[in-house]
């Protein structure tokens, strides 16, 4: 400024205006501009760290022809942690706090970013994490652990590159699929599209070929406005496919269309128009063009069971496709109407396995959510139906996932893994059914095959349960793998900091690396949180857990801590 004070306030004008584009691009919101600082936020950790990298991309192609004394560089600090948002729009908090330090801490245009921002995107860019170890931190209690951005082995500066990683491998293509739009002009026709939409993730998650990313992410996409490029870069896939369904009367149009997330380029799109009852068959057209554009190979048989649908009358299909829609309502009022909708399935097409794995959910729900007055016989029928679809077809993927986990409760261990693996292998696509199978991995003896699982489901769901993150740590404690433990535990605490049994996970990994002081401080948070809490009423919760020495010294080890 005292050089030149115009010609710097018009470079810190184009700094600013290239830090609105990529933050506005990466789902961002601009808080404030003062000075010369930035502060944002963002909904998601790869959309802040994708900001980071394309601004210090940016910037380094915007000044690259001046003099280096005249380069304007920006320290970039990234935190995934909670705000407290004004009714004007200022933001405070430990969230921004941290962020705050964290940049202090970055050499000039490098990128530092804390461990739950890695944790939530190593998997999703392709640049490395240089560990600066665990920072002290003003006006935070806890030191925070850091790490610098690099990127082709070196520091992720103002000269370094922006990569985001491939998708899901070399030559291995991926698609989101989102919630079709429902066009019919009628709000109740909603879980029509809906339906459309989950049994075409259904159908291509069947192939081994094609990585798919689960129901429970694209449908937070549900209501909003699209842009493809944005989605490719959160969900780390090639391809989207969205599209439309008008229905009137006995007839149905759907529209569809397969879309390049890198650059908007429409690959393939069509348009049908049939009778109700031919719904799936289009669904197999469609899956079909997807599978021949992305140039998946199919193994012999994978493209007949991948398109066998079992659901002939448009009156079952209408009865299913609300069952789906209440179901993921989880509520108990939902849970009852949907299971008498899949009764209703059972009723006009016994012979369909669809009737009965639906109500075989119904009730597992009414069991997990204690919805049902007799919580094992409701367990014990979920088994049954599961079996019975299981019978019609031995294909069905999701029954076999629910005797996997009713094998578990049951302590068939064996059983439990033989089921899991079963479902895995006949639709390697579904992120919860691998997230269950790595579960009874973790419990049994196997907690070194739980990892690569679960890192599967998180890439297959990014938008994940915190539940993934409880079962990572454990199976990382099992494999004495600690500090990866403490990384996975750590983000879980961070999404909910009253949960119990993670924390216990977490002064549990610290114990075992004589961390005495940090485990004996997770101790005394829980007793913070619960002053009644006793060691035995999370003893029913480990009850899966085979190794009952290994319960045993875990429980010795929360008591050296000070729990009861």
């Amino acid at each position: 400024m005292s050089v030149d004070g115009h010609a710097t306030v018009v470079a810190l004008d184009a700094a600013r205006a290239v830090f609105r584009k990529h933050i506005e691009v990466n789902q961002g919101r601009v808080i404030d501009m003062a000075g010369d600082s930035v502060l944002a936020v963002f909904e998601t950790a790869i959309g802040a760290v994708s900001a980071a990298l394309a601004v210090q991309q940016s910037l380094c192609e915007l000044t690259n022809a001046q003099p280096e004394d005249r380069r304007l560089c920006f320290r970039i600090g990234v935190h995934l942690g909670d705000i407290i948002e004004k009714a004007d729009g200022t933001v405070y908090g430990d969230g921004v706090n941290i962020a705050a330090r964290l940049q202090a801490l970055a050499e000039p245009g490098g990128t530092i970013v804390s461990e739950s921002v890695r944790t939530a995107v190593r998997t999703k860019v392709t640049v490395a994490f240089e560990d600066q170890g665990e920072q002290p931190v003003k006006n935070i209690a806890e030191p925070v652990r850091a790490f610098r951005v690099r990127v082709d082995g070196a520091a992720h500066t103002a000269t370094a590159a922006a990569k985001v990683s491939g998708h899901g491998g070399p030559n291995v293509p991926s698609v989101a699929v989102l919630p079709f739009q429902n066009m019919s002009g009628d709000a109740d026709q909603e879980y029509f599209s809906d339906g459309i939409t989950e049994d075409l993730i259904t159908d291509l998650s069947k192939l081994p070929g094609l990585v798919v990313i689960a129901r429970n992410s694209t449908f937070t996409y549900k209501g909003r406005p699209v842009d493809v490029r944005r989605i490719g870069r959160e969900f780390d896939v090639s391809h989207v496919l969205e599209g439309s369904v008008r229905r009137a009367g006995g007839r149905v149009r759907i529209t569809a269309q397969l879309v390049e997330a890198a650059n908007g380029r429409h690959v393939w799109a069509d348009r049908y128009d049939r009778n109700v009852e031919d719904v799936f068959a289009i669904q197999d057209e469609i899956a079909q063009k997807i599978v021949t554009a992305l140039d998946v190979r199919l193994l012999r048989g994978e493209q007949a069971a991948g398109w066998r649908k079992s659901l002939r009358r448009a009156d079952a299909l209408d009865a299913y496709y609300r069952g789906l829609d209440l179901f993921n309502r989880v509520s108990r009022e939902a849970n009852d109407e949907a299971l008498h909708c899949f009764e209703q399935v059972i009723d006009l097409e016994p012979q369909s396995p669809l009737g009965y794995l639906g109500t075989a959910w119904t009730h597992l729900s009414a069991f997990r959510y204690g919805w049902s007055e007799s919580p094992p016989d409701s367990f014990k029928r979920a088994a049954e139906l599961a079996g019975r679809s299981l019978e019609l077809d031995e294909g069905c993927a999701d029954a076999h996932a629910l005797l996997g986990y009713y094998h578990l409760l049951q302590g068939a261990h064996d059983s439990a893994i033989a089921a899991g693996e079963r479902a895995v292998a006949l639709n390697p696509n579904h992120a919860d059914n691998a997230a269950n199978l790595a579960c009874s991995y973790a419990v049994s003896d196997r907690p070194a095959d739980a990892i690569p699982l679960l890192e599967r489901a998180i890439r297959l769901s990014p938008i994940y349960p915190s539940w993934y993150l409880n079962i990572l740590g454990f199976a990382n404690i099992r494999a004495e793998r600690y500090k990866e433990a403490e990384s996975a535990l750590k983000l879980a605490l961070q999404r909910d900091p009253a949960d119990t049994r993670c924390r216990m996970l977490l002064a549990w990994a610290y114990h075992s690396r004589d961390r005495t002081d940090e485990a004996r401080r997770e101790a005394r948070e829980i007793l913070r949180q619960e002053p009644a809490f006793r060691l035995e009423s999370v003893a029913p919760q480990l009850a899966i857990i085979k190794d009952r020495a290994l319960v045993a010294s875990y429980f010795d080890a929360l008591r050296e801590l000070g729990l009861e």
